[in-house]
């Protein structure tokens, strides 16, 4: 459809005249028939919506998070979930027949996470069974989900409001996003769509300037592979990895293609961030229900600090180089997506505003002298590549010219990388003088396959460059496109 360009996460309207969807960092609507898409809520970085008949939408604008709801019609957001201890977000909802009460999927620890249904009228939601996935209401009167690769279904017991006997296969194998994106779809009539593989399979290549493949570092991984950070030295990689529904960051040599786990909590632990001299790693945490951020040795050492708590959830951006500060990313309530910097030198931790914008800010990153900050703002009504000073914001100039996310600075800060709204890596040339800056035309230099695409969603830079200036990009082993979806029409349940 006409002007969804990087739309995710489409869901109808209950008559089925329009789709929600996300994209550019806001909720949409937009009529099948045609017209413009009408914005209806910030949404930085949704997981899913859900539209009942009485013109309310249910939606999740952030992976941690409750649920907010909002009318199709246009309202100020209102939070219909409470997030308790334990728990990291909830995502996922689905209005239920009687546009009152709701599934949602809830990420957290193991007392906490699973399939749980929620009212509009903000009660205390119930709990249906365990699962790191999604549950989709199927009629007659069951919830569908996956377990161990299979798509069940189990009753509904809405009066008691639980999961009654035993589970009734409905495909095998079904493919699992391990980020709970939802593989399968129901409707009304009790139809079913699911892709038998998820078609998400990723790994680690070297790229030269030109595009050329020139290796690949790490077998085809289906566990989400994500967030790739280079040590300083060139040799290892930082990335995060989701194994058996836990989400940690493991290490990665370059050279021989082994890897090894380096964070253990059974919280959701990723976005590393190596300091200067590759002795140490930063990274977020969500072990206390928001992400805050950690620092531990890189040599697996077990003493792991405490970085930032704070009471929004951060994420990790860049170290400078000479390791005075670490840029994390912050979501304010009221200004959305903020960047920040924390002192790591000293005995006490200080932070600085670097943007702090009723727009978002986003993939923050330090020059190799520390004396600019590049990142991406969608100010201009989508994303762009901007650079500013540090630590005194005195000027900013735009660098990108068509939409752009995830910067890279060239090793000598001459030239500064992005990634183009089409997917298209570009270098712009920088000239710094003083307090002034002179960005030179974006240049095409190869078009590749991103983790994420080309759109500003992922939470962190799906690509590393290194020093003699090769592109190390996490990218897709497969079109999803190509991976069939299987229908089932008319399922009926056992009696």
């Amino acid at each position: 459809m006409p002007r969804t360009e990087g739309a995710q996460f489409p869901f109808w309207s209950a008559d089925s005249r329009s789709i929600g969807f996300f994209a550019s960092g806001k909720l949409y609507r937009i009529d099948i028939k045609g017209g413009p898409p009408q914005a209806l809520a910030d949404a930085p970085n949704p997981r899913g919506g859900t539209w009942n008949a009485d013109g309310v939408i249910v939606f999740a604008p952030l992976p941690g998070g409750p649920l907010m709801r909002t009318a199709a019609s246009g309202a100020d957001p209102e939070a219909v979930t409470m997030l308790v201890p334990g728990q990291v977000g909830h995502r996922f909802p689905q209005f239920l027949p009687d546009g009152r009460r709701f599934l949602f999927n809830a990420l957290g620890d193991a007392e906490r996470e699973g399939i749980y249904l929620g009212a509009l009228d903000g009660g205390d939601p119930k709990r249906l069974t365990t699962s790191d996935t999604v549950g989709r209401y199927l009629e007659p009167s069951r919830v569908a989900y996956e377990r161990a690769g299979t798509l069940v279904a189990r009753r509904l017991d809405l009066d008691r409001e639980e999961l009654t006997g035993d589970p009734e296969t409905l495909a095998t194998p079904i493919g699992v996003d391990p980020s709970s994106t939802p593989g399968f779809s129901v409707s009304s009539q009790g139809h079913v769509a699911y892709r038998a593989s998820a078609a998400d399979r990723r790994q680690l290549a070297w790229y030269d300037r030109s595009g050329k493949v020139l290796a690949m570092i790490s077998e085809p991984d289906a566990n989400d592979l994500r967030d790739p950070e280079l040590a300083p030295e060139g040799r290892r990689v930082a990335v995060d990895r989701t194994v058996q529904g836990n989400r940690d960051i493991w290490l990665m040599d370059v050279e021989r293609s082994g890897r090894m786990r380096f964070t253990f909590d059974g919280a959701v632990d990723a976005g590393p961030v190596w300091s200067p001299d590759g002795t140490k790693i930063a990274f977020l945490s969500a072990r206390k229900g928001k992400t805050d951020l950690y620092v531990r040795p890189s040599n697996s050492g077990t003493t792991e600090e405490l970085l930032l708590e704070t009471p929004n959830d951060k994420w990790t951006q860049d170290w400078s180089r000479d390791g005075r500060y670490l840029l994390c990313r912050e979501q304010d309530p009221e200004t959305g997506f903020d960047l920040k910097a924390l002192t790591m030198t000293g005995g006490e931790r200080t932070s600085i505003a670097v943007a702090n914008t009723r727009f978002e800010e986003r993939y923050g990153q330090f020059s190799p002298d520390g004396r600019w900050v590049a990142y991406a703002t969608d100010e201009s009504g989508r994303f762009e590549i901007v650079v500013q000073p540090f630590p005194e914001a005195t000027g900013k100039w735009q660098v990108s010219t068509g939409g752009g996310s995830q910067p890279r600075w060239r090793a000598d800060g001459k030239e500064l990388y992005f990634i183009a709204s089409d997917g298209t890596l570009m270098a712009t040339s920088i000239i710094a003088s003083g307090s002034r800056l002179e960005a030179g035309a974006p240049a095409v230099l190869f078009q590749a396959r991103f983790q994420g695409g080309s759109t500003a969603n992922p939470a962190k830079h799906q690509y590393a460059v290194s020093r003699d200036g090769r592109f190390l990009i996490n990218r897709p082993t497969e079109d999803a496109t190509l991976s069939p979806i299987t229908l089932i029409l008319n399922w009926r349940a056992k009696p």
